[in-house]
């Protein structure tokens, strides 16, 4: 089985464990050992399936201001969270190749392995979403067409992602890809680099 494969056992896992109850206050509940990759890719897929519901309820044109401020919140935490997790897969890829020693030429690639993983993470859960409005029987048959097509789509870009993943780690496996981290170093929720909250800072 491929990195990619168990990836997306892993993603399709965790959405239909929270399909069960499929409420965005239901509590992750980890069936992987803790500091597994496992572990790791679960929590991750977790975190944008809840955070796909907060979307979609933030939308809702009906919901209070107060509602969607404490919302708004909800997923600017949550954003962080994701950038955090995504860190330490990367922080887990760049352990487990640490002993490879790349070749003199070896390449960069414009992508971490994570954030390749958290686009694969946000495919999965688009084409869950997806197959259900190509189903969904109270929708027009035009609706159900366009689904399915997009649907497709999808797929296919499920496909060339995996495959662009699995060769960018065998290649850093190989040495012609050299495996460097470098962090987001996100701003707006850090007191100490966000204007509006250092200046409102007492």
């Amino acid at each position: 089985m491929t990195f990619t494969e168990q990836a997306w056992q892993i993603f399709n896992k965790s959405i239909e464990d929270y399909h069960f109850f499929d409420s965005v206050d239901q509590p992750e509940s980890n069936p992987y050992p803790q500091n597994t990759l496992e572990h790791l890719l679960y929590s991750k897929n977790w975190i944008d399936t809840v955070q796909w519901h907060l979307e979609d309820i933030i939308r809702d044109e009906n919901i209070s201001p107060e509602e969607a401020l404490k919302i708004k919140r909800r997923i600017d935490s949550s954003n962080q969270k994701r950038t955090d997790l995504v860190e330490y897969i990367d922080q887990w890829f760049y352990n487990e190749y640490k002993d490879i020693t790349p070749e003199a030429n070896a390449k960069i690639n414009t992508e971490t392995p994570a954030w390749a993983v958290d686009r694969l993470s946000i495919l999965a859960l688009k084409i869950y979403h997806m197959a259900l409005e190509a189903g969904r029987e109270t929708a027009s048959e035009e609706h159900r067409i366009k689904c399915q097509n997009k649907l497709e789509i999808l797929l296919e870009q499920r496909a060339d992602l995996s495959s662009s993943i699995d060769c960018l780690l065998n290649d850093i496996e190989n040495g012609t890809v050299k495996m460097k981290l470098y962090k987001q170093m996100k701003m707006y929720n850090d007191e100490s680099l966000n204007p509006v909250l250092y200046k409102n800072k007492k």
